[in-house]
C-alpha cells in the first residue's frame, strides 16, 4: 500500500463535518511568452470571514490536483493563491481537536508534508502569491513553493502553531530557518506567538525575507504573474543567502533562555520547536519533515493541546458571543463620551473610546494643571501612534480635535455615555454620578471602572440607577482585550445592551459579571496571591514562594505582579476581599508594612530581592515547601472558582477561563484555570467534582 492510500485508509472517515478547502486549478497564460501557469486558487466556497483551512479531505483534493498537473507536459510552472482576501490560515483546529489517537496524529503530520513538499518538488518552479492572511499550514504551503511574492495589503502572516501547544508541522521549522536564518525564524515560529500571538504583516514579510517580491492589493495577482514571467524568462534573478554555514548554536540557547523565561519549561511546544530548529541546518528534508512528524504526533495527543485549542475556542466564539447579553438592538447611540478625571487610566480610557468610536470625548478634573497634563498625555499618545505608522496625519488632527477637557461637568449634557476613572473610594464615586446625574440626559449610560466595589452600592442614591454599569478595564487599557461588564441591582436591559455595544466597537471581548466583590479577575488573583503571601507571613522565604507557580507558566509571579499593580492597591483590594469574605481573604501585614514604608515591591531597580524588604518579611515559623505553596494556591482557586459558579458571578466555567486568559493573560495552554484543575485533579479533591467534562480541554481517556 502506497503512503497516500495508508494515509486515506487511516482518515478514512474523520472530520465527516470538514469545511473542505478546494484546489481549483486554471491555466493562465503568462505574459513575455514564458508558457502556461497552472494557477491553483485555494477556495472554501466561503467569503473573508471563514478562511481557508486544511483537513485530511481538502489535503487529499490538493494532492488529486497536483496529480493532474504532475501528468502534463505543457506546464511552465505552478502558482498558488487563495480567495480574497485570504490565502490560507492552516490546519483545520476543529478536526485536530477529534484527533484519537497517536497513529492518526502521526498521519495527518505525514499527509500535510506528502501533499505540500509536492509543490517544492514537481518539476518545474512553483509560486506561491500570497494575497492575503496566511497563517500555520498557509504559510507553510507558500515556503513550500520554489518562490513566493506577497501583497503589502495583507494584514496578518503567523505561525502560531506554539501558541496553542503544537509546533509548525507541515515544514515550517525545517524550510523557514533555511530561508531566512534561525533568528528571523525564531522570532516567527516562538517569539512572535509567545507574545500575545503576534502577527506581522505583509511588507514585514517581504523585509524579512519570506517573500521575494512585495505588490500593491490593487493588481497583485496581475503583478505577481508578470513577476514570475520575469522569473521563468531568465530576466529575474532571487538571490538567497545561504545560512546552514553559520553556527546555529548561540542563537539557539539565546531564544531557549527567552522560553524558560516565559514559561519555566511548563509547556512542551517551544522546546520542541527550538530542537526542530536546530536540526534544520544539517538534516536532510526527509529527516527533517519525519521528525517535524514525531513532534507533532506527540503534542497533538497532549494536554496543553487540548487546552490551548479550548483556549483559542473560547476567544474566538465565546467571547463574541457573550452569554447573557441582552438583545442589542436595546443599545441606545453613543455620540459623545464624557470621562471623570484625567489621570493615566482616564487618558487611557479617553484616547481608546476617540479612537474605536470615532465620537467626541471630554474629559474633566478639579484643576486646569491636571486637566492639561490628561488631554496633554491624549494627545501625546497621538503622536507616538503616528511615529510607528499607525496612524495617518489627518487621524491625528481628528484624534487630538476630538479629545478635550472641562473644569466643569457642563460639559457632558449632550454625553450618551459617562465613565469614571477616579479613586477607587465608594464615597467618592457617589458623588462623582450624583453631580454627573445633574447635568446628563436620563438615558445617558453611567459606566463606573471600579475594580472591586460595589456597582449597586455606586448607584444608591441616584435618581436613575437603572443607567449605572460597571465597565471594568484591565491595565493597560490599549492591549488586555477583556472588559468586565457588571450588572447592578438596578441596571436595565437597554444600559446593558449600550454597554455591550460600546464594547464591540472599542475591540474588547466582554463578559456579563454579577455584581460581586472584585467580579473575576481581581477575585480569583487577589486570592490566589493571598494564599501566597500568606505562606511568606508564616515563615516561607520571599524565593521560594514566589516561584512555586512556575511549573504553570504563568506571565508573571506573584510578587512580580505586586509590584506592577502596586502594594497599595493589592492592599486595598485584599482589604476590600477580607471585609466580604473574612475566612478565605488573607490581609497580610508584611503588605501592609511594604505600603507603610512605601516601597514600590519586593524587588529592588536590580530586580534582586530589595534587602530591607527582606528584612521586613523576615518572621514566622512554619514556612511551607514549594509544593505545599502551588497546591494551598490552587486548592484556594478551586474553592474560590467553585462558589463564584454556586454564587451565579458568570454563567459558567468557560467564562471564568476566559477571563483569566483574556484579563490575567493567562496562558492558552493551561486553558485558563478550570481545566488545569482537573486534569491535575485538585478540582475534584476540593469541590468533589471536576468543572468541565471529561475531554473537554484535555485527551479524552
Amino acid at each position: 500500500m502506497s503512503d497516500i492510500e495508508n494515509y486515506r485508509s487511516l482518515l478514512a472517515g474523520k472530520n465527516a463535518d470538514e469545511v473542505v478547502t478546494k484546489a481549483l486549478v486554471r491555466d493562465v497564460e503568462l505574459p513575455y511568452g514564458a508558457g502556461t501557469m497552472a494557477l491553483i486558487t485555494l477556495d472554501n466556497g466561503f467569503d473573508h470571514t471563514k478562511p481557508n483551512t486544511f483537513g485530511p479531505h481538502g489535503l487529499l483534493g490538493l494532492d488529486e490536483a497536483l496529480d493532474g498537473i504532475a501528468a502534463r507536459s505543457d506546464v511552465a510552472a505552478v502558482g498558488v493563491v487563495g480567495k480574497p482576501f485570504v490565502f490560507a490560515v492552516g490546519a483545520d483546529l476543529k478536526g485536530a481537536a477529534a484527533v484519537a489517537t497517536r497513529e492518526e496524529a502521526h498521519a495527518i503530520g505525514a499527509l500535510g508534508h506528502h501533499v505540500f513538499r509536492r509543490l517544492g518538488e514537481l518539476g518545474v518552479p512553483s509560486f506561491a502569491f500570497v494575497n492575503g492572511a496566511a497563517m500555520g499550514g498557509g504559510l507553510e504551503i507558500a515556503l513550500h513553493c520554489t518562490y513566493r511574492t506577497v501583497s503589502s495589503g495583507v494584514p496578518a502572516i503567523a505561525l502560531p502553531e506554539c501558541f496553542l501547544g503544537l509546533v509548525p508541522g507541515w515544514g515550517g521549522t525545517q524550510l523557514l530557518p533555511r530561508l531566512i536564518g534561525p533568528e528571523k525564524a525564531i522570532k516567527l515560529i516562538i517569539e512572535n506567538p509567545l507574545s500575545q500571538n503576534r502577527m506581522i504583516k505583509g511588507r514585514d514579510a517581504y523585509e524579512l525575507g519570506v517573500a521575494d517580491a512585495m505588490f500593491e492589493p490593487a493588481d497583485f495577482l496581475e503583478e505577481s504573474l508578470r513577476w514570475a514571467a520575469r522569473v521563468l524568462q531568465g530576466e529575474v534573478t532571487v538571490d538567497r543567502p545561504a545560512h546552514t554555514d553559520a553556527d546555529w548554536t548561540p542563537v539557539i540557547e539565546q531564544a531557549r533562555t527567552l522560553v524558560d523565561l516565559k514559561l519555566r519549561g511548563a509547556s512542551p511546544a517551544p522546546y520542541r520547536a527550538l530542537d526542530l530548529i536546530a536540526l534544520a541546518r544539517t538534516a536532510s528534508r526527509d529527516e527533517g519533515f519525519a521528525a517535524e512528524d514525531e513532534a507533532l504526533a506527540d503534542l497533538l495527543m497532549g494536554d496543553e493541546l487540548r487546552a490551548g485549542l479550548y483556549a483559542f475556542d473560547l476567544v474566538q466564539r465565546r467571547a463574541k458571543r457573550p452569554a447573557g447579553a441582552p438583545d442589542k438592538a436595546l443599545a441606545r447611540p453613543v455620540t459623545k463620551v464624557g470621562v471623570v478625571g484625567a489621570g493615566l487610566m482616564a487618558s487611557q480610557l479617553a484616547l481608546l473610546f476617540a479612537r474605536r468610536l470615532e465620537v467626541p470625548v471630554v474629559l474633566t478634573d478639579l484643576d486646569q494643571e491636571r486637566l492639561d497634563k490628561g488631554v496633554g498625555h491624549v494627545h501625546a499618545e497621538v503622536d507616538r501612534l503616528h511615529a510607528k505608522g499607525r496612524i495617518s496625519a489627518d487621524q491625528v488632527n481628528r484624534l487630538k480635535g476630538l479629545v478635550t477637557g472641562s473644569l466643569t461637568k457642563d460639559a457632558f449634557a449632550d454625553a450618551d455615555f459617562v465613565i469614571e476613572a477616579v479613586f477607587e473610594d465608594l464615597g467618592v464615586k457617589r458623588k462623582v454620578f450624583a453631580e454627573v446625574e445633574e447635568v446628563v440626559a436620563p438615558t445617558c449610560v453611567l459606566a463606573t471602572n471600579t475594580s472591586s466595589l460595589s456597582i449597586t452600592e455606586i448607584a444608591a442614591g441616584l435618581r436613575h440607577p437603572e443607567r449605572v454599569v460597571g465597565f471594568h478595564f484591565f491595565n493597560p487599557v490599549a492591549v488586555l482585550p477583556l472588559l468586565e461588564i457588571v450588572r447592578g441591582a438596578a441596571t436595565d436591559d437597554a444600559t446593558l445592551a449600550t454597554a455591550f455595544a460600546v464594547g464591540k466597537s472599542l475591540k474588547k471581548s466582554s463578559v456579563l459579571v454579577k455584581d460581586a466583590p472584585a467580579f473575576v479577575v481581581n477575585r480569583l488573583l487577589t486570592r490566589f496571591t493571598g494564599e501566597v503571601t500568606a505562606a511568606v507571613d508564616e515563615g516561607t522565604p520571599l524565593e521560594v514562594a514566589d516561584h512555586a507557580l512556575d511549573s504553570l507558566g504563568l506571565p508573571m509571579t506573584p510578587f512580580t505582579l505586586l509590584q506592577l499593580v502596586g502594594p497599595a492597591v493589592a492592599l486595598h483590594v485584599a482589604e476590600t476581599m477580607h471585609a466580604a469574605f473574612p475566612d478565605r481573604f488573607h490581609v497580610s501585614e508584611n503588605l501592609a508594612k511594604l505600603v507603610a514604608a512605601g516601597k514600590p515591591g519586593v524587588y529592588g531597580a536590580d530586580f534582586q530581592i530589595d534587602p530591607e524588604v527582606r528584612a521586613m518579611f523576615e518572621g514566622g515559623d512554619r514556612p511551607s515547601t514549594a509544593d505545599e505553596v502551588r497546591l494551598r494556591a490552587l486548592r484556594a482557586l478551586a474553592e474560590e472558582t467553585r462558589l463564584m459558579l454556586d454564587e451565579g458571578v458568570v454563567a459558567a466555567p468557560q467564562d471564568i477561563d476566559l477571563c483569566m486568559i483574556l484579563g490575567a493573560g493567562w496562558p492558552f495552554h493551561t486553558g485558563g484555570i478550570t481545566p488545569y484543575l482537573d486534569r491535575t485533579g485538585i478540582s475534584a479533591e476540593v469541590t468533589g467534582s471536576r468543572f468541565l467534562e471529561p475531554g473537554v480541554a484535555s485527551v479524552p481517556a
